[in-house]
């Protein structure tokens, strides 16, 4: 049996409904405590390799040339940089990662209260420009990594050139620039999706929370 743990009944709820719902209100509990004991693992991390080359990333706005050590603000000293599959070969960007950049680009401006955010894409900046235009992003950070090894180096490019929809931190120390964390899910041999960077993609809290769940949706470009 179930702790009690609230005296809230909604309209016309039977016993069974409570009964259920008070086991997977436990589950939650529990769930919620695993993201908390999760993110004060990750915390304790401690330094990971030192920043393999002080990469030039070529700004998709202004086509300023900006080196990764550049992209930490004053007071900042953490750094997001997610990898946007857009590489010069693809006919359209990733549809998942554009729906993943439509509601960053929205809450960004929090994010960057707190922390250093980019989005480096491998295709040239104007190629970027012109997606960035047409989705209305106008607050993310946006650049070109064409011109560096960055996305093979860090693991958002496999050998053959196609793109890895990847998500790294970096944390800038008194010793220097080190990698602190990566969404390894993404690498791990796992049945389904990864769903590496599901955290920071809340579509996705929308559909569980749903008695379909989530069933077989794939972001799109567009919807009729």
């Amino acid at each position: 049996m179930t702790e009690k743990r609230h005296e809230m009944r909604y309209p016309g709820e039977s016993d069974e409904y409570r009964a259920k719902r008070n086991e997977l209100l436990e589950a939650e509990i529990a769930l919620r405590q695993q993201v908390e004991d999760l993110a004060k693992l990750r915390r304790e991390l401690p330094d990971g390799g030192a920043l393999a080359e002080d990469y030039v990333f070529e700004g998709v706005d202004d086509g300023k040339k900006t080196k990764l050590s550049e992209l930490f603000s004053d007071g900042k000293d953490s750094l997001i940089v997610y990898s946007f599959m857009y590489g010069p070969d693809m006919k359209a960007a990733c549809p998942a990662c554009t729906s993943f950049l439509d509601g960053a680009d929205a809450y960004s401006r929090h994010v960057t209260q707190r922390t250093n955010l980019v989005v480096a894409a491998k295709s040239p900046p104007e190629r970027i420009r012109r997606w960035k235009t047409e989705r209305g992003w106008n607050r993310l950070r946006m650049l070109s990594s064409a011109g560096n090894t960055y996305n093979s180096d860090y693991f958002a490019e496999t050998p053959d050139g196609e793109q890895i929809p990847a998500c790294n931190v970096f944390r800038r120390t008194s010793k220097g620039i080190v990698h602190f964390w990566g969404a390894e899910l993404l690498y791990a041999k796992l049945d389904g999706h990864p769903r590496h960077v599901d955290s920071l993609w809340p579509v996705w809290s929308y559909f569980d929370i749903l008695p379909e769940g989530r069933g077989d949706f794939f972001p799109k470009l567009s919807y009729g």
